[in-house]
């Protein structure tokens, strides 16, 4: 039984992420006629193709490699970051806070504007490149995609790992240092360790959205470098023959395969191969 209190979530959750998935699943069982889309009986003709794979070999590969080297980058990246905030004291970690937070006060889609104009041929960085020797230009490459998603979903890795850093503590450290530990002994011996909670939490926070992004490749790579997220939405937006049977299977079958592989995490599996 649901108590009285929790029905505002309910009905919440249950309007605004329960029915539209819903009704994505029930267009993913469609049928395309001239005259619209024939919901029965329900076929499988739309699942038929996405499973066949021959459209889908290079966005789902562009989409898995991105995502696993994006929340690479970003763990890299994040890591020491979150560190160092962690360890900061008083003002200066606030200030430091507030600045991983701060592209938040900005939309998203403008950020990823912004990125646009940095890496056209003709911005400064595009220019100093050139001067470098680089020719290869960073607008439509999977490199200007890989750095926008990096820019973009790096907040999501530095503050679950600084949630699982500034819990930890400092009488740890010290106690391995009066063990005879090196400052690297240490952190690979209890730093590191104790926050593999946080790093899994921020792993999943940047790879599961980045391999249905559409907005940062569709701007940055321009249309070049296909992923799965517009290919879900040429399905259902674009100007060429759009297909949401189609799409609404790919997004089914997306969110199937994350929600597989997140089973063994939520149900505190240890045979998760992220569990700490």
């Amino acid at each position: 039984m649901i108590k009285r209190a929790a029905w505002p979530a309910t009905a919440w959750l249950a309007v605004f992420f329960v029915l539209p998935i819903a009704l994505i699943a029930v267009i993913s069982f469609a049928r395309r006629t001239p005259a619209g889309l024939d919901y029965w009986p329900p076929a499988l003709d739309a699942y038929r193709r996405a499973l066949e794979g021959v459209i889908l070999r290079g966005p789902v590969w562009n989409s898995a490699w991105l995502a696993a080297a994006t929340t690479a980058l970003c763990l890299a990246i994040g890591y020491p970051l979150a560190l160092t905030i962690a360890r900061a004291r008083g003002a200066w970690r606030h200030a430091l806070l507030f600045l991983v937070v701060l592209p938040f006060f900005t939309n998203f889609l403008v950020r990823t504007y912004a990125w646009f104009i940095l890496l056209s041929p003709e911005a400064p960085l595009g220019r100093a490149l050139r001067a470098c020797g680089v020719e290869t230009p960073l607008l439509g490459s999977a490199a200007g995609v890989l750095l926008g998603l990096v820019y973009g979903y790096l907040p999501f890795m530095v503050l679950p790992l600084y949630a699982s850093l500034e819990k930890q503590d400092p009488a740890l450290l010290d106690a391995a240092a009066d063990l005879g530990a090196s400052p690297w002994q240490a952190f690979r011996r209890v730093t590191l360790p104790l926050s593999r909670p946080g790093i899994a939490a921020g792993s999943l926070l940047v790879f599961v959205p980045v391999l249905g992004e559409f907005v940062v490749p569709r701007l940055l790579g321009g249309g070049k470098v296909p992923m799965l997220g517009t290919l879900i939405e040429d399905q259902f937006l674009g100007k060429v023959r759009p297909n949401w049977p189609f799409g609404a299977a790919l997004a089914v079958l997306l969110m199937l395969a994350v929600g597989a592989a997140l089973v063994p995490r939520l149900r505190g599996g240890k045979d998760a191969p992220w569990a700490a």
